[in-house]
């Protein structure tokens, strides 16, 4: 059994908030529609891999946009001609899939192979936002060693 909620509410009565909300709204109905099927993967502390089974489309026919902070891949079907199918397994039906990248992930790339579409994303810090260390002025530096990094007396 599936329970919805109205987030019409909390959308008015609060600001700066609406990115948060329509996350939880689109976890809400994401489950509804999961094609075409895909992994997303880890491939090291600042690197991964989305990877879409996309059979039956070729690449011309798949759209890879990356607008803020959503990825969307889009495929749709070039029309052709009808035809007769006595058991059709593979869909060609369009599709949609959109994707939430956390802060600073950007696409650095897509291949596609076999009927897998792969899409690589790395996630680049700013060194601007990177923590660095602070010399504090006015101690003598003879009263402060460092230790693993670590200061001590």
């Amino acid at each position: 059994m599936r329970t919805t909620y109205d987030f019409s509410p909390l959308w008015r009565s609060t600001i700066g908030f609406d990115r948060l909300f329509d996350l939880v709204d689109a976890a809400q109905h994401g489950a509804e529609d999961n094609y075409p099927p895909c992994n997303v993967e880890r491939l090291g502390e600042d690197r991964y891999q989305i990877t879409l089974a996309v059979a039956g489309f070729s690449a011309d026919e798949i759209a890879i946009t990356a607008e803020q902070s959503v990825l969307t891949v889009e495929g749709r079907k070039a029309e052709r001609q009808q035809r007769e199918f006595l058991y059709q397994g593979i869909s060609s039906r369009p599709f949609k899939r959109q994707f939430n990248l956390a802060d600073y992930v950007q696409v650095k790339g897509a291949a596609f192979d076999n009927g897998l579409l792969r899409i690589e994303l790395v996630r680049e810090v700013p060194e601007a936002m990177k923590p660095r260390r602070i010399a504090i002025e006015g101690a003598p530096a003879s009263n402060v060693r460092q230790i693993d990094g670590k200061a001590a007396a």
